[in-house]
């Protein structure tokens, strides 16, 4: 492993095949690859509902997936997601809640998904108006 670092390492120095090794080792990467949208309109939901959505996913990349970090733009809204690595060609899910009470009014709700992908973050939207009791 030491020798191929060293042997990137002068290629780098005498500007020659960094470029082209960089590239063959891109597509190693795994990837997350949404079967659909990544925003979500919920339409309308009344304060107090619980809207839930389901993210289905893919690694269509070549090495396992994992997902390090989901975080949402407020309090109000929930992420779930797998903790085991996700195999190439493997599919799950990502569960995003949206507890709309004491939240009436047009809303707009972003889950950002870190894993080690490239690039690192995913961003996944939830929007809709949710009607005042």
């Amino acid at each position: 492993m030491a020798a191929s670092m060293f042997a990137c390492n002068q290629a780098d120095k005498s500007g020659g095949e960094a470029t082209e090794t960089a590239a063959a080792t891109a597509g190693k990467h795994p990837v997350l690859t949404l079967k659909e949208e990544t925003t979500y309109d919920f339409g309308k939901a009344k304060e107090g509902d619980i809207v839930e959505k389901s993210f289905a996913f893919q690694n269509t990349g070549e090495s396992p997936l994992i997902i390090s970090n989901i975080t949402a733009s407020c309090g109000c809204t929930t992420p779930e997601w797998p903790k085991e690595p996700i195999a190439p060609g493997a599919e799950s899910n990502i569960m995003v809640r949206f507890n709309t009470t004491g939240k009436p009014g047009q809303q707009n709700k972003t889950v950002t998904i870190t894993a080690n992908t490239e690039p690192s973050v995913t961003e996944l939207h939830i929007k809709g108006v949710v009607e005042g009791k």
